[in-house]
């Protein structure tokens, strides 16, 4: 197994190793340390059928179940699917979701750990998943603003009211499954012991203890910070692909700059996580 570091922050690209079989303890034991290092990790070449992606995305955790269950494998209902066959337009113009920065289901009461993703079918171009670093973010604001920010938590919601992008719609059912929960504006992670800006535009509804103006331009003012290119990895997509990240220590999001009349299909597990801790 070779590992390249994808830049001088985050991320790290995996070769000499066949996900399609079973990988051994220490191999697992070495991608987890791995990960919760370099927060996303991409390995080229991996021709994974829907149980083979579930075995290897569970090397790094528990399988979770998806929040939308129209999106899903029929035969295999934890595996999401992400295709521009089930995309909206608007003006000609696919109506891609997680189109800005985001983490995943910010607003459960214990938010995924981490998501991944596997190119089943990729346009001749465009389509990257860019990621940011929101540890390395957190770590270069001024000292004052790190202790005034430890103190405080947002509300996250299923969309927001002031969200920069429409959400999927659910039923009213599944509406009523959705938790609104607060979180730490700072986290700490929970290998790692790494703070991280915790962060989602489309779904934070203000600052606990703030007025909503207030509130909302600390969080715009968090977010342009986080979002600078400094900060960022943009991955490219190649059919078998497989990619995985830490919501905790990243965030990422999708790009619709690719020809909508091409054909674009990913895979999708989640892993499940613990309730967020509040990094003092």
């Amino acid at each position: 197994m070779t590992i390249r570091t994808i830049n001088e922050i985050f991320g790290a690209e995996i070769s000499g190793l066949d996900l399609t079989q079973p990988v051994g303890e220490s191999t697992r034991t070495e991608l987890n340390t791995l990960f919760s290092k370099h927060a996303v990790l991409v390995f080229r070449d991996q021709p994974l059928t829907p149980p083979q992606f579930m075995q290897a995305a569970e090397i790094f955790g528990t399988l979770m179940d998806q929040q939308i269950k129209k999106f899903v494998l029929p035969d295999y209902p934890l595996v999401g699917c992400n295709s521009t066959k089930d995309l909206p337009r608007k003006n000609g113009k696919l109506q891609v979701r997680g189109e800005n920065y985001h983490t995943d289901h910010s607003n459960d009461i214990a938010p995924p750990k981490a998501t991944s993703l596997l190119a089943v079918e990729i346009p001749s171009y465009g389509g990257d998943t860019q990621f940011v670093d929101v540890r390395r973010a957190y770590d270069d604001l001024p000292e004052a603003q790190k202790i005034a920010l430890k103190q405080l938590r947002s509300k996250h919601v299923h969309e927001s009211s002031r969200s920069p992008r429409s959400f999927a719609k659910l039923s009213p059912e599944d509406m009523a499954k959705i938790p609104h929960t607060a979180q730490p504006l700072v986290i700490k992670h929970p290998v790692s012991g790494r703070p991280a800006l915790y962060l989602n535009t489309g779904r934070m509804e203000g600052i606990e203890g703030m007025a909503a103006d207030e509130g909302f331009a600390l969080i715009d003012e968090l977010y342009q910070h986080a979002t600078q290119s400094k900060y960022e990895y943009r991955h490219p997509w190649r059919v078998g692909d497989m990619v995985i990240w830490d919501n905790r220590s990243v965030m990422h999001q999708a790009n619709a700059d690719y020809d909508p009349e091409e054909y674009r299909y990913l895979y999708r597990v989640m892993l499940q996580g613990d309730k967020l801790q509040p990094y003092a």
